[in-house]
């Protein structure tokens, strides 16, 4: 083998590498210098392992397509620095709105919208008629209003700065009355009682955890308190021996007491999910109509947009949200704006919005369509883990996520993959075949469950990219 010393000589010289045609695609793709600092990291690499005189490094540069397969090396290692990290995947999940995997897909409408945003200077705060300085929310308000029922409306980055910012301004140094069986932590560990703290409030806990009843409120109310909040514990449900107040009767007391009565909705449906046989959850117009003076909501759960945060209500108490100097490091940027609106207008095309609402498609999807996709990949999927695990579609149920109706499941089919393992390796061969559907070119996320890998065929659109890339998978 040849010394060395006879191949550190022999090293190419980065001028030499950038001439090769690999490289000089992606010199035009990334630019010069990046392909350059590339070449001189892995010079340095391949120096060093020699000098170690590492056998892996030596047979390498004997061959005969070294320099071919170096420049290969380098052009891969470019190419992946540029890669983005944010990646598409296959929900299987069994969870429709899933808050790891981004919640809610767009529609077509809004992602026209969010591209024309992003690529042009647009009037976002310019009044065209005056000619001068304009309102972001303008854009919205008006459709938000229709879909509500409010008088007015304003638009921050997500849910838990829309709750912020309404403490904030509303109940400063002031009181914040809430039924103890409403102090929710929902994901991230983001609780109620830290939001008011961080928003300079004073948490006053009534009732207990099961229940509470209007006099606990009015027995609470002093020349201290800010606001009552009502908060819908969309991620859990209380059963048995309960009670809450509803909102109509807290609307009543807070205007007798002259305060206001802020809801706090989370996943924020704008219509009656019963009419696609779903389970009912709280409307934000009904809310609206019982009396709320502000009631919150995301614009990426029930509602079926990008990440915001929207809050709805009297425009008197509006106006003072949106005087909040915190509004303009809450607020949403163009791009947010686009999308939502776009979302909204679908709204106004009821008896189409199953279909052209991505969410709501999911969520709605007969189980007889479930059962065609379910046909269509068992086989598929059979013959590719043919001696390593048995492969059959089974009953599961779905649910809604991100903290919408918890104990509400929808019936789905799933494949459900249970892995032929030695005794007590079962485990062992679960996490490795979890892990080779994650690492496909397009990851297909499952979960695991009694000693099988589920994978809820309830958002599995695109069946052929899903079949298409089984021969990638890892043996």
């Amino acid at each position: 083998m040849t010394s060395t010393v006879n191949l550190l000589k022999d090293i190419p010289s980065i001028d030499k590498l950038l001439q090769s045609q690999s490289l000089h695609l992606q010199i035009d793709k990334f630019g010069h210098k990046s392909v350059k600092d590339e070449a001189r990291r892995q010079i340095d690499n391949l120096r060093e392992s020699l000098l170690q005189k590492e056998e892996s490094a030596l047979r390498w540069m004997s061959k005969s397509d070294f320099l071919e397969e170096f420049c290969q090396q380098i052009s891969e290692a470019v190419e992946a620095q540029f890669s983005s990290t944010l990646i598409p995947v296959f929900n299987l999940t069994g969870t429709v709105v899933h808050t790891n995997l981004g919640r809610s897909s767009l529609p077509a409408e809004a992602v026209d919208s969010m591209v024309m945003a992003a690529t042009h200077a647009t009037n976002l705060e310019y009044d065209l008629l005056s000619g001068k300085r304009g309102d972001r929310d303008s854009h919205l308000e008006r459709a938000i209003c229709e879909m509500t029922g409010a008088e007015a409306a304003t638009v921050v980055n997500n849910n838990a700065a829309a709750v912020l910012l309404v403490l904030n301004t509303l109940a400063l140094n002031k009181e914040v009355i809430i039924s103890r069986g409403e102090l929710v932590e929902i994901g991230g560990a983001f609780r109620i009682p830290d939001v008011m703290e961080s928003a300079h409030c004073t948490l006053r806990e009534i009732g207990t955890t099961n229940r509470t009843h209007l006099k606990d409120y009015a027995a609470a109310i002093n020349s201290d308190t800010g606001l009552l909040m009502k908060v819908h514990t969309s991620n859990y449900e209380i059963r048995g021996f309960t009670n809450s107040v509803s909102e109509s009767d807290l609307s009543e007391l807070a205007k007798e007491k002259g305060i206001p009565f802020v809801s706090d909705l989370g996943s924020g449906s704008l219509v009656d999910l019963r009419q696609f046989n779903l389970p009912y959850e709280p409307t934000v117009k009904d809310t609206v109509a019982m009396g709320a003076d502000l009631v919150t909501f995301s614009g990426d759960k029930l509602l079926g947009g990008p990440q915001a945060g929207i809050i709805v209500g009297k425009r008197e108490l509006i106006e003072r949200v949106k005087s909040n100097p915190l509004k303009r490091a809450l607020r949403v940027d163009k791009i947010t704006l686009a999308a939502l609106l776009a979302v909204i207008n679908i709204y106004k095309d009821p008896d189409r919005l199953e279909s052209r609402l991505p969410m709501l498609a999911d969520l709605a999807r007969p189980v007889a369509a479930i059962e065609e996709v379910a046909a269509k990949v068992i086989a598929a999927v059979s013959e590719r883990l043919a001696g390593k695990a048995v492969v059959t579609v089974q009953a599961c149920k779905s649910q809604i996520g991100s903290g919408a109706l918890p104990l509400d499941l929808m019936e789905s089919r799933a494949l459900c993959i249970t892995p032929i393992a030695q005794k007590g390796k079962t485990d062992e061969a679960l996490q490795r075949l979890a892990s080779a559907f994650r690492a496909l070119p397009k990851p297909v996320i499952g979960r695991i469950s009694d000693g099988r890998l589920l994978f809820d065929l309830r958002c599995l659109r695109n069946v052929d990219g899903f079949l298409g890339q089984l021969d990638s998978l890892a043996d």
